[in-house]
């Protein structure tokens, strides 16, 4: 074309005749206008030439038609376009039938999706939108249009929630219409707000749009407060201790590796709880060199001192933890609590006495061998039913036991009863032994009276015949020599004479001999020798000078 700056292409005679271009929208028009439909077998057109499809005048008037076409879609939106629009559009374009139609299948299911929203949100006032899911934009629709947004209402009551701001002088306003940043309104706004930084767990309900007074929004905060650290204490004291057949993460973690380290194969059920351990039942490993008895007891001590407030009494007076001894941690009472069993367990076992036989010790967790067969454990001896022949052997083991543990292992059981006793294989076995002191202790004779009292109260019940008294008992397995006469004055005549200097010294004779009485006395020595040597020393400066 001539002007126009393009070129005009003519058709290559050589090359074939070009094909026949997609018919546009207003052939199509024109030929169903005809009657001819476009789904029959029709001849194809003439062609044309190149310069007539690349015409500038052609594309103006296609896009003349796409406007027209959108302009009487516009006109026809709404939900009752088929039977309100129809006389006003030609529908007989096959393509505009077609849109009219996929546009009323997306405007019901716009109206499902809306149904389907107001159902799902109800009255909740967080709520879920289904916008990104519609198929007709809410700016085409007639109902998004009128009857949703009010254009006479106020922008003011959008902000109904959003609290009022005071500037930094502290005041907005004058005379009258004076508002200061304490008043009632505006701060029950703002602690409105501050509901939101309570603890998550704090159940504080609804505060959004409410107007909390000031007195209301403190006992909030004091009181959230307060059951956020309750709830940070009840947590820690979990974690650091130990109920009843319960054990604590720390004790968990021990008993994982032992297991880990092939010393435990694995770990059973609780066998006894009392107010001072649990013991559990377990299978054993082996440890090295040295073989694990194929049935343990595990004694895990309880850290907490609840049940069992008495055991400095037992451990601060005893020379061999004195130095260690401290009150203001449980934990470590608890540690030297189970180091005192296992050397009091040792020492019965070299002196032949039947005890469980300690295989290792973890802090408060004391490893022993199971004293019973096939994880059943051996029955305390007041749950066993015996003949009068075995209840008089029994009574003769324990006596003789209490002796030997008196006088070869310089030990009183200091608990001695028949719940610490235990039946197995026609012998009595002795447990519980981390109380045990030695006879040097300030109440070690306070303590194996109380003992000898159970053992004679116990096999007089059981109906064993030639039972001592008490302080005959007593006398027997101490070689001591008190007068009869009631448990009072028994106590009172054995508290005198602990405080004797002979019973003090009477265990020099022994292995294991009062050690802080001749220590003292050996410090006390050495003082006077060194302000003997101190005196000679200024003697003889004087008499040089």
């Amino acid at each position: 074309m001539e002007g126009s700056g393009l070129a005009v292409i003519e058709p290559n005679p050589v090359a074939g005749p070009v094909p026949a271009p997609v018919p546009t929208t207003n052939a199509w028009a024109a030929r169903t206008a005809a009657g001819t439909s476009p789904w029959k077998t029709n001849q194809a057109p003439a062609p044309c030439s190149l310069a007539d499809v690349m015409s500038e005048e052609l594309a103006k008037e296609l896009q003349d038609e796409d406007k027209d076409t959108l302009q009487k879609l516009a006109v026809g939106s709404g939900p009752d376009f088929l039977t309100t629009q129809t006389d006003d559009l030609d529908v007989s374009d096959d393509l505009l039938l077609a849109q009219m139609l996929q546009r009323e299948f997306d405007l019901e299911h716009d109206q499902m999706l809306r149904m389907e929203e107001r159902k799902v949100n109800g009255d909740s006032r967080v709520t879920i939108s289904f916008e990104n899911y519609r198929m007709v934009h809410p700016a085409e629709t007639e109902d998004s249009s009128g009857s949703d947004v009010d254009l006479d209402t106020p922008e003011d009551a959008w902000d109904h929630d959003k609290p009022t701001t005071v500037p930094k002088r502290g005041y907005t306003g004058r005379g009258q219409n004076m508002v200061t940043k304490h008043d009632a309104k505006i701060c029950g706004q703002k602690n409105s707000a501050r509901m939101m930084q309570f603890p998550p767990d704090f159940h504080s309900g609804d505060s959004v749009g409410m107007v909390l007074p000031n007195h209301v929004y403190n006992t909030l905060k004091v009181h959230s407060y307060k059951e956020d650290h309750r709830s940070h204490r009840v947590h820690d004291k979990k974690e650091i201790s130990t109920a009843e057949q319960a054990i604590d993460p720390r004790t968990r973690l021990l008993l994982y590796k032992l297991v880990n380290a092939e010393i435990l194969e694995c770990i059973n059920g609780s066998i006894s709880t009392g107010k001072e351990a649990c013991v559990f039942h377990a299978f054993g490993g082996k440890m090295g060199d040295l073989l694990v008895p194929n049935e343990c007891a595990i004694k895990v001590f309880k850290t907490t001192l609840n049940e069992f407030r008495t055991r400095d009494r037992y451990i601060k007076e005893d020379f061999r933890f004195k130095d260690r001894f401290s009150k203001l941690n449980p934990r470590k009472i608890i540690k030297l609590w189970a180091e005192k069993e296992m050397h009091n367990l040792n020492r019965m076992r070299r002196a032949g006495i039947p005890c469980p036989e300690v295989v290792l010790l973890r802090k408060h967790i004391l490893v022993m061998s199971f004293i019973g067969q096939n994880q059943q454990p051996a029955k305390k001896l007041k749950d066993i039913q015996l003949s009068a022949d075995q209840w008089q052997q029994a009574y003769a083991q324990c006596l003789d036991l209490m002796c030997r543990m008196y006088r070869d292992c310089h030990l009183i059981h200091a608990d001695l009863s028949e719940y610490n006793m235990l039946w197995h294989n026609g012998q009595i076995w002795f447990i519980d032994v981390s109380q045990s002191v030695e006879p040097q202790h300030p109440h070690a004779l306070e303590f194996l009276y109380r003992d000898c009292r159970n053992v004679c109260q116990f096999f007089s019940s059981k109906g064993v015949p030639n039972v001592p008294q008490v302080h005959q008992l007593f006398n027997k397995v101490s070689e001591m020599n008190i007068q009869a006469g009631e448990d009072k004055d028994c106590l009172e005549q054995i508290q005198t004479y602990e405080k004797k200097e002979e019973y003090l010294s009477q265990g020099m004779s022994r292995e294991n001999f009062a050690f802080d009485y001749f220590f003292e006395r050996s410090k006390l020595q050495q003082e006077k020798q060194k302000a003997k040597q101190a005196e000679n020393s200024e003697e003889e400066e004087d008499d040089e000078t």
